[in-house]
């Protein structure tokens, strides 16, 4: 293997680190839209009687509870 494959590898190693790096941070700045989405979709899906208070929360459910 000569210098100029290593070179080669470390660039495209690093290249692909630089993709994922940018592709989890783009996820990770959605995620909150992405769970506002899912709170309104399990809210329409149980029939859309819940209200929504200033915190964002519907009623019955609190920021530290899980859903079934």
């Amino acid at each position: 293997m000569e210098w100029d494959d290593v070179t080669l590898a470390i660039l495209a190693a690093c290249g692909c680190v630089t993709l994922l790096l940018s592709q989890v941070s783009e996820v990770l700045g959605r995620l909150p839209q992405i769970i506002r989405a899912w709170r309104e979709v399990r809210r329409e899906l149980s029939g859309g009687s819940g209200t929504s208070d200033e915190s964002g929360f519907t009623d019955g459910q609190s920021s530290g509870e899980d859903c079934p």
